[in-house]
């Protein structure tokens, strides 16, 4: 076994061997992979295997297309065979809301050059034969989806990996990791010690024993997923060499497809079931868990009644293994928080399907410093640390029970939560607070009131809840509103060199003290890795706010960049010390008279100043900024004092018929000031320039930050798109993220945001187009639901161009 190496993969499953593969393929050919037992051992050997195309997220659609298209070629690319059957597959609906979900799939996916098709029920049997089509709407094909041999798969790409020059130590269990004073590794193993400059931990459901070696817990949890096949059926036997196409049922919760020439039942139960939930079993790698059929009888009675020749035989064999679940159902994938040259690449619940993407992916993480496209929701920094067992359970049954859920825009999950909540939780709850979490904060989403419908309404056309929104919205425009907004990330940086780091981390300027500014920090490339507020207090220390669901990654992205060449800096977290009240409003300076002294006049105390303010038993700090586009402060908070705040708040408030608003409003009126939102607006795939930020980037100041070369020639060269809002035609649905933007029948643009603007009652889009078709006046097309709605692109900000409000 080689002592050294430049990376080093954990697991031969199939996620590892495409890791391995893909590194080789850019040309790190000094990479080795070390398994603990024999390729494909843990989840891989048992996976049904099929490999769709379809989802309702944009980069788990671009990560699986990657997949499917990588397993069409790779025989041939690396010598190796593999029973990889293109079979197409139907979609069943139900329902209407079913029918608008593949509306929206089918529109993002012919956006990334995948064609699926609606097909009516006529359709349907046109393809399959032998199904029933009572009760159904409609079908979605994919020519794309079939099922592949996932031992097959796995050999194939170990094959293409060792041919580029890449090694395989099998039957190697690695017991401990060490980093080097250098960054790099020493990974220990019964067979002696291996030292490496970069690891990459890709062994599956066993992820967070490895992450265990380096002091960090990752939420997994192994949960069954059993499927069984029939016995030979007579009618596939007469059809000789020709397969049907998959079957999924969403509605119901399974899969169906041809095997040899039995079938394939696999559902997703409403009672999942998890495993090892004190620890994994020392040795458990091409075992099975026993036969649990009485957990899914309701799932094959209702998919033989769906296809009947299903029941017309017996069970063959039952496959019940483990798979890994992190809370969302996502991998966790990226650079490891904390440490130097340590990368994930595991919890893979379709690791078939996504393993050539994946592979590609974390190649490139790790030879290039990031990947070709922002992949934020794997990134496995995307969970802070209340995510533990407790929560990371809960989320995956859920996940594993609504696995074939309608992906909503708007829905709140209930399992998980409460996990952080404000101080104000309850009591905002008995005024009519409706909750959703971000990064795990309780945040209310709006407020009903007794007249309104009960329930949480999920749509992808406007639910009832708009009307709750929409009076929210007006009172923010026409007098004084208060949001509860915690869980901002917070972090104060200060020490001799602080001016000069945080200098040579933005593409901006640093704002004067006493002055808080928006700035962004690059990556080497040029993308955008995150937006924050800059805040500099008179100290000479500085506060950096960004968004409560980036706190990890920011913090991250801050703690690797820290060299001794700035002097002394010191980074705090101040995230959970702190709550924020958004006071906003045009009556809000006179709110805000009533319980500080402070002189908040447009003089002392103008737009984009920050403040320390006495109020009550305490001091708040406040910035004259904010999220809505109206005059307005935001008060950072002591948590111990956040009620006391608020009461005076409200006391003081009654005569001035303050209201309070929720995330959904925020939201809405951010459209009509076209303010960006983090990893939906801004992602590392868009440079500032590509995001119209131009005026946020000065090349021209005399420190050299992140990403100023990559900007420098972006600059010169032009964006090939730009961010523009757009008024849309739309009627009782808004552009959803990832709808699509034609010129005609040509794909010109991509919607990153879009809603209902109550301000101005209009529909809103924020949109990526390209450049030659951003001015405003420029009409273009925006396809909603499957239905094409003309657009106009319009100047930024729709609303209140001047500023005048936020000046006021």
């Amino acid at each position: 076994m080689k002592t050294h190496a430049r990376a080093v993969v954990i697991g031969g499953g199939a996620v590892g061997c495409s890791a391995l593969y893909h590194l080789a393929r850019l040309g790190w050919t000094d990479a080795m992979l070390l398994e603990r037992d024999e390729l494909t051992a843990g989840s891989t050997w048992h996976a049904a295997g099929n490999c769709p195309n379809f989802s309702t997220s944009w980069n788990i659609l671009k990560l699986q297309r990657h997949s499917t298209a990588l397993y069409e070629r790779l025989a041939a690319e690396v010598g190796y065979e593999i029973n990889y059957h293109l079979t197409g597959s139907i979609r069943l609906a139900h329902t209407v809301e079913r029918v608008d979900e593949f509306r929206h799939v089918i529109s993002q996916a012919r956006a990334q050059h995948i064609e699926f098709e609606l097909l009516s029920p006529a359709q349907i049997r046109s393809r399959h034969p032998f199904l029933e089509l009572d009760g159904i709407r409609a079908g979605l094909w994919d020519p794309q989806d079939g099922d592949i041999d996932p031992a097959q798969l796995t050999q194939a790409l170990a094959k293409g990996a060792r041919d580029l020059g890449a090694s395989i130590c099998r039957h190697t269990r690695v017991t401990a990791l060490r980093q080097l004073s250098d960054g790099g590794w020493r990974i220990e193993t019964p067979e002696g010690s291996i030292e490496c400059e970069y690891v990459i931990n890709a062994a599956g459901y066993r992820g967070a024993e490895v992450a265990a070696m380096i002091g960090e817990y990752l939420p997994i949890v192994t949960l069954s997923h059993q499927y069984l096949i029939t016995e030979d059926i007579p009618e596939l036997v007469a059809r000789g060499s020709a397969r049907l196409p998959l079957v999924r049922d969403p509605d119901v919760s399974y899969y169906l497809r041809q095997e040899r020439h039995g079938l394939l039942l696999g559902p997703y139960e409403s009672r999942g079931r998890a495993h090892w939930l004190e620890g994994l079993p020392g040795e458990f790698a091409h075992q099975l868990f026993g036969d649990d059929l009485g957990r899914i009888e309701p799932y094959i009675e209702a998919a033989c009644a769906r296809m009947p020749i299903l029941g017309s035989v017996g069970v063959k064999r039952v496959i019940n293994g483990p798979i890994p679940y992190a809370p969302d159902g996502n991998p966790l994938m990226g650079p490891a928080a904390g440490v130097r040259n340590f990368f994930h690449c595991c919890a893979f619940t379709f690791g078939i399907a996504q393993a050539g993407g994946a592979g590609r992916i974390i190649a490139e993480w790790v030879a290039n410093g990031e990947p070709d496209w922002d992949v934020w929701p794997l990134d496995s920094r995307r969970y802070l640390p209340f995510a533990n067992k407790t929560y990371t359970l809960a989320k995956a049954l859920e996940t594993y029970q609504n696995e074939y859920g309608i992906g909503y825009p708007q829905e709140e999950r209930p399992a998980g939560r409460p996990a952080k909540t404000s101080p104000l939780y309850e009591r905002l709850r008995a005024q009519g607070a409706v909750y959703g979490a971000r990064g795990g904060w309780e945040r209310a989403v709006y407020y009903a009131r007794a007249e309104d419908p009960a329930g949480h309404e999920c749509s992808f056309r406007r639910p009832h809840w708009h009307r709750a929104v929409a009076r929210e919205c007006a009172a923010v425009a026409n007098g004084v509103a208060v949001l509860d907004l915690p869980g901002f990330a917070k972090f104060e940086v200060s020490g001799a060199g602080a001016a000069a780091w945080i200098d040579r981390m933005i593409a901006g300027r640093l704002p004067r003290t006493g002055r808080v500014g928006l700035n962004y920090c690059c990556s080497p490339r040029g993308g955008i890795v995150t937006e924050m507020t800059v805040s500099h207090l008179a100290d000479g220390r500085f506060w950096m706010i960004s968004a409560a669901a980036g706190e990890r990654h920011d913090e991250d992205w801050l703690r690797s960049h820290l060299a001794a060449r700035d002097g002394p800096v010191s980074i705090a977290n101040l995230t959970a010390r702190y709550g924020s009240l958004i006071v906003v409003g045009p009556r809000s300076r006179v709110l805000l008279s009533r319980i500080t002294s402070a002189d908040l006049s447009n003089a002392a105390f103008p737009w984009l100043a920050v403040r320390t303010i006495p109020i009550a038993y305490t001091e708040a700090f406040a910035m004259r900024v904010n999220y809505v586009g109206e005059l307005g402060w935001e008060l950072h908070v002591p948590n111990e004092h956040l009620t006391a705040v608020h009461e005076l708040l409200v006391a003081a408030g009654r005569e001035l018929a303050l209201s309070h608003f929720g995330l959904y409003a925020m939201d809405s009126l951010r459209l009509e000031k076209c303010y960006r939102s983090w990893k939906a607006d801004l992602t590392t795939e868009y440079t500032p320039f590509m995001a119209s930020l131009d005026r946020f980037v000065h090349l021209d100041k005399p420190v050299e930050f992140i990403g100023r070369e990559a900007l420098r020639q972006a600059a010169r060269a032009g964006p090939r798109e730009r961010f523009v809002p757009l008024l849309v035609d739309a009627r009782d649905a808004d552009a959803s993220a990832v709808s699509i933007v034609y010129r005609g029948d040509e794909v010109v643009g991509l919607v990153t945001s879009g809603g209902y603007g109550y301000r101005l009652n209009l529909s809103i889009a924020l949109a990526y187009v390209r450049t030659d078709l951003s001015a405003p006046g420029t009409e273009l097309v925006v396809e909603i639901l499957g239905e094409r709605c003309r657009a106009v692109v319009a100047r930024e900000p729709l609303y209140d161009p001047q500023n005048l409000r936020l000046r006021a």
